[in-house]
């Protein structure tokens, strides 16, 4: 009986012994999924990390792609509409040119009828009741026409005893003069005009040569002369 006894206790033994082993076996197999686990974790990280790295480089990348696109769709519309603002400019220029152009044209198309009123205020000095009447009813037309001519912006050039400026007056005769010193603009032969600050028609006009001169025309035939006379001496001494 007591055999049997140590021969159970042997066996508990045994038991309690293979009991310790089975733990010590499960938890070493526990310590190396723990292990795999952790180091499949640690992989993953890296791989999460690296894929991270990449798709930060890569909007990076994208990001500064889209910012030099950004520049250059920029620096395109800024061109393009500073083309279009001097388009726009030149077309209102050329419109502006061409209209002041039309309108020139018309109205020195009527000058010469101011003039020709102007020539007969001057000339004819009527007498009779009836021409009276009439020189009347045609000043009348000539005040309107003026009237129209100052309302479109034409304006005349008073020159007398200004000083010759060619931008402005063209010379048609030269003389001498003892009241106005030389290139000083003695009479008009022509009233010039203005529209809008800029000359419509050029002033004809007599420019003083300064007093004690000779007269242009008088100078120029008188070298004629000196140079016929030269010419026929020199002929004579030769033969």
């Amino acid at each position: 009986m007591i055999e049997n006894q140590s021969d159970n206790i042997d066996n508990k033994d045994q038991d309690v012994s293979k009991h310790d082993n089975d733990s010590k076996e499960s938890e070493s197999v526990d310590n190396q999924i723990d292990e795999t686990n952790n180091s499949s974790l640690e992989a993953k990280e890296d791989i999460n990390s690296e894929d991270l790295k990449n798709t930060i480089t890569n909007n990076d990348a994208r990001l500064e792609q889209l910012e030099k696109e950004h520049e250059t769709l920029k620096s395109q519309y800024v061109r393009i509409a500073a083309d279009f603002d001097n388009f726009r400019k030149r077309q209102s220029r050329d419109q502006d040119d061409l209209k002041v152009q039309l309108v020139s044209k018309a109205l020195t198309a009527i000058l010469p009828i101011v003039d020709n009123f102007e020539r007969a205020r001057q000339q004819l000095k009527p007498e009779s009741e009836e021409a009276q009447a009439l020189h009347r009813s045609y000043q009348g037309l000539y005040k309107q026409l003026v009237e129209v001519l100052k309302q479109q912006g034409v304006a005349p050039m008073r020159v007398v005893g200004q000083q010759f400026d060619p931008s402005l007056h063209e010379a048609v005769l030269k003389e001498p003069s003892e009241e106005h010193n030389e290139d000083f603009i003695i009479e008009e032969l022509q009233r010039g005009y203005h529209l809008d600050g800029k000359v419509l028609r050029h002033a004809l006009v007599k420019v003083s040569m300064g007093p004690g001169k000779q007269n242009s025309q008088e100078l120029i035939e008188k070298d004629t002369v000196e140079e016929d006379i030269d010419s026929k001496s020199i002929d004579s001494e030769e033969t």
